[in-house]
């Protein structure tokens, strides 16, 4: 019932349906454990043999109704709230992939995930080959080794502004028997739905526009529930060879191909690593998911405005945003994003760095933090701050110029905005 109602709907209604008497928000239940009759029905929860909550470092009812919600948004089969978007993206890897295990990634990737992948995935004994967004079928196929395990990316990349070609992406994977992950959180389920375009497993930070408000960060793990593991055991032992710490559960038997991947992930990581959500964090992305909707059209609303604002502009250089039409992603962003993209815009000044920070300087209403998706605007030059640590060359050769200036813009009205981006800009 929940895949036919429309996104709107969803963002209210799924995951939770109260019986007479019930509550009718989804209760906080802020409880550390949960007490049984007798060791032999606890017993069942450890065999994986029955469902239920037993400790909230695994699961906890919640956390697990806010990501039903998530996975009808997404048209999954089932999902986990995770502590952070970075622990989503790392256990959706993980899960799959181990050490002597390979995996290709997107390049445009948010910087936090490019160094989990390079650097703390490598000490794992996990490779990573990396390609270019705009990377051909064919040129995906060749950084495909016998031992790669997955294909990740995003959809709009974290602040280059890539958008990617799903459907190349998830060919190039299905084709080679891999699965591909892709991390949705700039545009949300409500602008972009990958698993309908071939995605396997779809991430989120819900720190972002999910939560909206900068209130509570999270993130989310989302199993479409359509690549079937048991094609490729070999490839994939963790799900389909029996677990010995289970007393031999083989999940996609178990489980199905439904839900064998979250089963595990919860089972196995989440018991082991304990990047859980707090049931208050998942009741205030509850609270931001019912708006999601309406405010995703309010942001991508005044981006449109602003962007267009700023690409006519003297004094600005040059403004990446997929919505305007000169923009190099705009034709596959009105492929995957035809009712919007989201509200953060990347663009440089005249006069490059130095012209940057005089202009942060004199921002009012836009506050500078490196925070982005948020109901507030805010602002951020990743050369005097996250990347101030690196060479005009190094900037430039992550994609991120000394210039370069990201703009999240939040749901204010857009004339306010502008008129504060107008008299920032007039002091350079």
């Amino acid at each position: 019932m929940e895949q036919k109602l429309h996104t709107e709907t969803l963002c209210i209604q799924a995951g939770y349906s109260p019986e007479s008497g019930d509550p009718r928000q989804i209760p906080i239940i802020q409880s550390t454990t949960f007490k049984y009759a007798t060791s032999e029905d606890m017993g069942k929860l450890f065999d994986l043999e029955a469902s239920g909550y037993f400790y909230s470092r695994l699961q906890n009812p919640t956390c697990d109704m806010v990501a039903a919600k998530i996975a009808a948004l997404e048209g999954g089969t089932a999902a986990m709230l995770t502590g952070s978007g970075q622990a989503a993206n790392f256990y959706a890897m993980f899960n799959i992939a181990g050490c002597g295990d390979h995996i290709v990634a997107s390049s445009a990737i948010y910087g936090g995930t490019f160094n989990l992948i390079s650097v703390t995935m490598k000490r794992m004994g996990i490779e990573a080959t990396f390609v270019s967004p705009d990377a051909t079928y064919e040129e995906i196929c060749a950084a495909i080794r016998p031992n790669t395990k997955l294909i990740f990316g995003e959809t709009i990349a974290n602040p280059a502004l890539n958008v990617l070609d799903i459907e190349v992406f998830a060919k190039a994977a299905h084709d080679n028997g891999l699965p591909f992950i892709i991390d949705n959180t700039f545009a949300t389920p409500v602008n972009c739905r990958p698993i309908e375009w071939g995605a396997d497993i779809v991430t989120h930070s819900t720190t972002k526009y999910m939560d909206g408000h900068g209130v509570a960060v999270g993130g989310c793990i989302v199993d479409s529930g359509k690549f079937d593991w048991t094609k490729y055991p070999d490839r994939f032992p963790g799900l389909c060879t029996p677990d010995d710490s289970y007393h031999g559960v083989t999940y996609t038997e178990r489980f199905g191909l439904e839900g064998a991947f979250i089963t595990k992930c919860t089972a196995q990581l989440m018991r082991d690593l304990g990047s859980v959500q707090s049931p208050q964090s998942a009741f205030y992305l509850n609270l931001g998911l019912e708006s999601l909707p309406f405010r995703m059209k309010q942001h991508c609303a005044n981006a449109q405005q602003i962007a267009e604002f700023l690409q006519a502009n003297p004094k600005v250089a040059w403004v990446k945003y997929c919505g305007l039409p000169n923009d190099k992603y705009y034709k596959v962003a009105q492929k995957y994003l035809p009712n919007g993209s989201c509200g953060v815009i990347s663009f440089g000044l005249v006069g490059g760095r130095k012209a940057a920070e005089t202009f942060m300087k004199h921002l009012k209403l836009g506050s500078i933090e490196t925070h982005v998706a948020d109901s507030r605007t805010c602002c951020l030059h990743p050369a005097s701050a996250t990347h101030r640590q690196m060479t005009d060359e190094q900037l430039t050769a992550a994609g991120v110029g000394a210039d370069l200036i990201r703009l999240s813009c939040g749901l204010e009205n857009a004339e306010d905005l502008i008129a504060d981006l107008k008299q920032a800009i007039e002091k350079v």
